[in-house]
């Protein structure tokens, strides 16, 4: 399974199936999304509503254009202001909060991503009159409390610390990097040492206040409630969210420098033993149209267990433990990458057969037994054991944030029995890229740069250098 299977289709497409439905009326394609509701309120909040009576339980979303693209020189603002959401309120303390919270089983979680901030909730549909009130706080009128503040910034930089003896750990804040350049795609959601450590209480506030607003946001609740009831709550609780003067500026919206050579990026690690790696280049958008033909083609190349790059690096060869292919889509541009590791005297070797794999893609493309059972794998994704009301809910922040509708899901079938190879054939040259290939591998410089040299010019970078 490709990550971006994993990580959009498990939160979209898996979640959908009806929970008194069957499988084989989910492989029949006969399910849809289930019925929501959608306005708006004064203050420009979107609010989704959707009833699930199932299970008496309520789960919430919300998205809010508050990530790491808006961290500006200040590299991992966004991911500890989402944390510090919950270090106290206007009328809640952070103990107050978990008090409340764990007293009667209920969660609330904040983080930042590339792009946007969110908050997920869960909790039993009788206590809603209790979590409410706390989300809409935590989201509105949060204090940044000065001492868990610190407590926190410890934290994250003792993760810092060690998360690069993990070079699979950071391998993609380096490939982010490398592939967007300057852009605000290529900024590090997790920061580093050096940023993290100079931040006070007032750059959160000011982070804060500049970025977390109700307009541009969006709040999805499922569960078990009556909308009438549930839209008059929310509309009272969270008008009380007041917007900010400025509006924000679309900073993922400029353009991306266009990549017109094949370039290598080494990171030295002077330890390893290992050289840990991604080729690929420039991908698609998340709104893209052919998003489901794309993920059925790369099902092949990397995308599952049988898929042509493990069966080539691993089943065959030996030369690693696993290989995958993988999109990784965004509201305004996205990567392509194929990614494994091996032995760092098995470095060449793994490269050549990943490219000879990719080039095989091209020059032969997929026959149709082979589409078949691809597709037949993609439509297998949809167990009845996935629909949740948490999942919903982040189906539903996803549409909004990403700008598709229920189509997607309602057709998504469709679209994938759709596909010819001829189809396959076109969807291959116009997105899988196999010429100005981009490789970023961490390793130990001395044993591997002569071999790194083979495939474009080489930047080099100490891996314990602050940031990526």
């Amino acid at each position: 399974m490709s990550k971006t299977i994993k990580y959009i289709l498990s939160a979209t497409i898996l979640i959908l199936v009806s929970g008194d439905m069957s499988f084989s009326q989910a492989q029949s394609g006969s399910f849809k999304v289930p019925v929501y509701e959608k306005f708006s309120l004064p203050n420009g909040l979107i609010v989704y509503l959707m009833e699930q009576h199932e299970v008496p339980t309520i789960s919430v979303s919300a998205i809010i254009p508050a990530g790491a693209i808006y961290n500006g020189q200040k590299s991992g603002l966004a991911s500890i202001t989402a944390t510090a959401l919950q270090f106290g309120t206007k009328s809640y303390t952070k103990a107050k909060i978990e008090s409340e919270l764990d007293f009667i089983g209920a969660r609330i979680n904040t983080y930042a991503s590339k792009e946007s901030a969110s908050l997920t909730a869960k909790f039993a549909s009788k206590d809603q009159d209790i979590v409410l009130p706390i989300i809409k706080e935590v989201l509105a009128d949060p204090v940044f409390d000065a001492a868990e503040f610190e407590k926190e910034k410890k934290r994250s930089l003792a993760t810092l610390d060690r998360i690069k003896e993990s070079p699979r750990s950071v391998l993609g804040f380096y490939w982010d990097h490398f592939l967007y350049g300057d852009h605000v795609y290529g900024y590090s959601s997790s920061g580093s040492p050096a940023s993290v450590a100079k931040f006070s209480v007032s750059d959160l506030k000011t982070f804060y206040k500049i970025n977390y607003s109700p307009a541009g946001s969006a709040l999805a609740v499922v569960g078990d409630f009556e909308s009438k009831s549930m839209k008059d709550k929310l509309s009272k609780i969270f008008s009380k969210w007041e917007k900010s003067v400025e509006p924000q500026k679309n900073l993922a919206g400029e353009p991306i420098a266009t990549i017109k050579t094949g370039r290598v990026l080494l990171i030295n690690k002077e330890d390893a033993r290992e050289t840990t790696l991604l080729i690929g280049g420039p991908g698609i958008r998340r709104d893209n149209p052919d998003f489901v033909a794309i993920e059925v083609v790369n099902t092949v190349l990397g995308g599952r267990f049988t898929s042509w790059l493990n069966d080539e690096l691993r089943v065959n060869s030996g030369l690693t433990y696993g290989a995958n292919s993988y999109f990784s889509p965004l509201k305004n541009a996205g990567t392509f990458s194929v990614s494994t590791f091996t032995a760092t005297k098995t470095t060449e070797p793994t490269i050549d057969k990943a490219l000879q794999v990719l080039n095989r893609l091209h020059a032969k493309g997929i026959d149709e037994e082979t589409l078949t059972s691809a597709k037949n794998y993609v439509k297998g994704q949809f167990p009845p054991d996935f629909e949740t009301a948490t999942q919903l809910a982040g189906l539903l922040t996803e549409m909004f944030w990403y700008g598709f509708d229920e189509s997607f899901i309602n057709n998504f079938q469709n679209n994938v029995d759709g596909l010819t190879s001829a189809k396959a054939k076109d969807i291959i040259l116009k997105y899988f890229p196999d010429k100005n290939l981009q490789l970023v591998l961490i390793g130990k410089a001395s044993e591997i740069k002569r071999i790194a040299e083979k495939y474009g010019p080489v930047t080099v970078k100490e891996i314990k250098a602050d940031g990526y």
